[in-house]
């Protein structure tokens, strides 16, 4: 029987590199939310792990609507 894919060399250098990610995009967007007073998108990405796709599309979104007005 072979062995579960967690028991890989490669498995835990990619679970650190993934929470590294998720932190990095976190930090950012937690730290722009808070600065523009959007506590409910604060909440949201604080309470979630999404390997940083919602900090990612809040960060996106703001800096267009800063660009347009």
């Amino acid at each position: 029987m072979s062995e579960p894919f967690f028991s890989e060399p490669w498995f835990l250098p990619l679970i650190i590199i993934l929470a590294i990610w998720e932190a990095v995009w976190k930090l950012i967007a937690l730290w722009k939310s808070a600065r523009n007073n959007h506590r409910a998108f604060f909440i949201l990405c604080a309470l979630t792990n999404t390997l940083g796709i919602v900090p990612i599309i809040y960060i996106v979104v703001q800096k267009k609507r800063q660009q347009n007005g």
